[in-house]
């Protein structure tokens, strides 16, 4: 088989992705990294971080003081209940969002990028762990990239379903409309990311200044019909719940948690804003108006319990109802636009290594590497989003699913961002123990207090994220099994040079062979002096690496190697956030004293068929899996862009 070798779904994929991590990346301050920079920039950065970073966490609460206070004090709940429930909430923003996502974990920055998969190969390149460390924080990273899949489907469900069924709130006549016109702005939603959101883009940021400042307003104008309420700045009132009723005070983290999904994106993102810019909209812009929204929202159940149950339009005067439910819409489209562009991303980052099978990917910007849509994880986003809407219904029920996903992931950082703190940035043993170890216990407790939740409802995101963690695990263990049968029966090039001096014809021009690897002749190669019993003057084997960083700088882009007799080795490098582009790199090749012509070069790949051996290592049914993931997988001309008209498909047959 005939493809460059990599981490990503083409090449033969390393052991685990413990492994792909091994591969040392350089620190904060690469080239790609947005500077958070002063002035003016600063704030347009700011600007810019609040319209995709905080879509999520800003529109919790459209649900979250409303479940949260339900599962404390039921239906109709009292003094205490309330206050309990709000305590929780804002000791939860302080605590999970505040000091763990945006002081401790902003910190631990990759090149300067963020997000899971970057935290844990930041905490895989630490020194003195064994291999059984790096080998779990591998799965920990696979096993984060399974759950972010589940999460991607539920989020664009119920905040769009929460903001739409205002409309039944304002009258029982729009009820019926409530699910159809969910799934009209869903479907539109996922129909135009093949646009790109480039445009659109630059209208979030200014909309969710309008949000964040409608939440503040309307919360404040509530706190002041009660400012009793502000007692519940007091940690105490949240302590006493586990205090006075520890089990039911268990279960309602269950709800609370809602109010910090999304945490993760301000972690995510940083790359394309720079940390101080999003620190700065999370403290003077989204932390205060959300603390104001959920203090509004719990002043007018104590006025009233009966609004428990409507706690987000509790806060909305009769007039302002309506235009409330489109401004909660337009929210909720933006929260589910940046979970939509971060499944795709990560789905990049996943193939690329070797988790998932090539996927087309398609940037939507010419300036912006962030910009990409992926179609079949659009089109099975889209498909699994309307099945959940129509299953369930309501974003009650919704909400007895939603959270797994998150804590999971919240989880994974914890144990990595402690091993970061203790290993990279030289913290105490006793400091990281006594810090990370709280931090732990409250994550284990939401994750715990969710798990609860799994005959309800919460089995849908676990069911997603295991089946996402089969397919991409039978995907690189089929891989890694696949290349090794290729490289056994493969000939070794320095063999190969030996005997080229006896082949029968050189023809002028060039060839380009897509290689597995740097050592062994490309099986394209041999099939194709086998049949047509010629060679090109010039011979380059390509060989495409992907690193352990987001963005390769170009002049680490290519390495070429001489191997005499008219045959060159040619690496090739990109980042995990990069799309390879073979005979764009190979331009790049002059300066190290190879000049191609890639229009009028011939480009060599493998087509395989693959046959499934009578005893297989796989397993039956993995192996069947396994051929399918193999057969769905793009071609190897169009995932690195290979000119169509200048490429030779040679067949051959592999048995596995």
């Amino acid at each position: 088989m005939d493809e460059p070798t990599s981490q990503n779904g083409v090449n033969p994929p390393q052991p685990g992705l413990s492994d792909a991590l091994e591969l040392d990346a350089p620190r904060a301050g690469s080239p790609h990294a947005v500077p958070s920079g002063s002035g003016g920039r600063s704030w347009m950065l700011m600007l810019g971080a609040l319209g995709v970073v905080f879509g999520d966490i800003g529109t919790s609460p459209l649900y979250a003081m409303r479940e949260t206070v339900l599962a404390t004090g039921g239906r109709f709940p009292q003094h205490d209940d309330t206050i309990g429930a709000l305590s929780l909430i804002i000791w939860a923003l302080f605590i999970v969002v505040t000091l763990k996502y945006v002081v401790l974990i902003m910190r631990a920055d990759n090149d300067g990028e963020g997000g899971t998969l970057a935290l844990a190969s930041l905490a895989h390149r630490s020194a003195g762990i064994g291999r059984g460390v790096k080998m779990a924080i591998g799965i920990g990273a696979v096993l984060g990239l399974a759950l972010f899949f589940g999460d991607g489907m539920l989020t664009p469900a119920i905040t769009v379903l929460s903001a739409v069924e205002g409309l039944g709130l304002g009258s029982r006549e729009f009820e019926p409309l409530v699910i159809p016109l969910t799934l009209i702005i869903l479907i539109g939603l996922f129909a135009m990311q093949s646009r790109g959101t480039a445009k659109i883009g630059t209208l979030f940021g200014p909309f969710m200044v309008l949000w964040f400042a409608v939440l503040a307003v309307l919360g404040t104008i509530s706190l002041v019909q009660t400012p009793s309420v502000l007692v519940a700045i007091n940690p105490w009132y949240a302590i006493r719940i586990f205090v006075e009723e520890p089990w039911h005070a268990f279960v309602s983290l269950g709800a609370v948690v809602l109010a910090v999904t999304g945490c993760e994106a301000l972690y995510a993102d940083m790359g394309h804003f720079g940390k101080a810019p999003i620190r700065k909209a999370w403290f003077f812009v989204a932390l205060p108006a959300l603390l104001l929204e959920y203090f509004g929202q719990a002043a007018a159940i104590l006025r009233d319990p009966h609004l428990a149950s409507i706690a987000f339009f509790s806060v909305v005067p009769h007039w302002a109802h309506y235009p409330m439910v489109i401004l909660s819409a337009i929210a909720s489209v933006i929260a589910s636009q940046a979970v939509i562009s971060g499944v795709f991303s990560i789905t990049q980052q996943a193939v690329q290594l070797g988790q998932l099978p090539r996927m087309e990917i398609r940037h939507t910007s010419a300036t912006d590497y962030g910009q990409i849509f992926v179609p079949r994880m659009n089109a099975i986003l889209c498909i699994g989003v309307v099945l959940i809407v129509l299953i369930f219904k309501s974003s009650a029920a919704l909400a007895s699913a939603y959270g797994i996903a998150v804590t999971g992931v919240m989880v994974i950082d914890t144990m990595n961002v402690s091993l970061v703190a203790a290993r990279q940035w030289r913290w105490k043993l006793g400091l990281v123990i006594a810090l990370f170890g709280l931090l732990a216990i409250i994550d284990f407790l939401f994750l715990g207090a969710n798990m609860l939740k799994i005959p309800e409802g919460g089995w849908l995101p676990l069911a997603i994220a295991g089946f996402v963690f089969v397919l991409m695990e039978t995907w690189r263990n089929g891989r890694r099994m696949h290349m090794e049968k290729i490289r056994s029966e493969s000939m070794p090039l320095n063999l190969f040079l030996e005997r080229a001096d006896k082949t029968p014809v050189r023809v002028a021009g060039t060839s380009i062979f897509l290689s597995a690897r740097g050592d062994v002749v490309p099986g394209a190669l041999l099939h194709n002096l086998k049949h047509n019993k010629v060679l090109h003057e010039r011979v380059i084997l390509a060989h495409v690496l992907v690193d352990d960083t987001p963005i390769v700088p170009a002049a680490k882009r290519i390495e070429v190697e001489k191997l005499g007799k008219g045959f060159y080795n040619v690496n090739i490098h990109h980042g995990f956030f990069e799309t390879p582009d073979v005979p764009r790199a190979l331009e790049e090749a002059r300066p190290f004293g190879l000049a191609i012509d890639v229009e009028t070069a011939t480009f060599f790949i493998g087509h395989e068929t693959l046959v499934p051996a009578e005893h297989s290592a796989l397993g039956r049914w993995r192996l069947w899996l396994y051929m399918r993931l193999a057969a769905s997988a793009l071609s190897p001309a169009r995932f690195y862009h290979l000119p169509p008209n200048r490429v030779v498909e040679l067949g051959t047959q592999t048995t596995i």
